[in-house]
């Protein structure tokens, strides 16, 4: 298999040859075919190829959704080129389901104890209100995102923090609203906050 893909270990910025690649293999193959074949790029020693794999479990995971089981084993890589592609198919995943749809998933991966899985969903996402259902309900966005303001990953809270703030460019009275209530005597929050509140006027 590696020779068959070695045209993307030279892919070292960015993702879109890889992806596109995904996406060949999802439209020529069966969804058990893929789902197999990506099972195997995720054990492959090149993030490429891994990366490969998870992109290729976002494109099936709306039609097979026990894949997503299989996806947030993907948090344990070490990698964090992976961890940005889990972050794409776990959108890709919500996009295909429906962003309503998939709030028992979204929900559900918010409340996981691995950080990385907590961070698909919060990055993966961005910009939220730009997605459907957020679109219309920000304030549904903004409470899913600030549980993880005071979390002991900093990589989540970096995430957490620029999501907010991300959604504060167009809804910025409903954000106020919820940093007002935040106690910013804890460090963490502290730091969360900052992020949120950067180059506000």
């Amino acid at each position: 298999m590696q020779e068959q893909f070695n045209h993307l270990l030279s892919t070292v910025h960015g993702f879109k040859a890889i992806e596109s690649e995904a996406l060949k293999i999802t439209s020529s193959h069966s969804i058990a075919a893929s789902e197999q074949l990506a099972e195997a790029c995720l054990q492959s020693e090149h993030y490429q190829i891994r990366s490969l794999g998870v992109f290729i479990l976002g494109f099936i995971a709306g039609a097979q959704t026990p894949v997503l089981s299989t996806l947030k084993k993907v948090s344990l890589d070490e990698s964090w080129q992976v961890q940005e592609i889990l972050a794409k198919a776990f959108d890709q995943y919500c996009k295909d389901t429906g962003y309503e749809q998939s709030l028992p998933a979204i929900k559900s991966w918010l409340g996981d104890k691995n950080a990385n899985v907590c961070r698909a969903v919060v990055e993966g996402l961005r910009i939220w209100t730009g997605r459907p259902y957020f679109k219309a309900h920000p304030l549904v966005a903004i409470q899913l995102i600030s549980k993880h303001k005071a979390h002991e990953s900093e990589y989540l809270r970096k995430s957490v923090g620029n999501a907010l703030r991300d959604i504060g460019k167009k809804h910025k009275a409903l954000v106020e609203a919820e940093v007002a209530t935040w106690d910013r005597s804890d460090k963490r929050i502290n730091f969360t906050y900052k992020l949120v509140v950067k180059n506000w006027e």
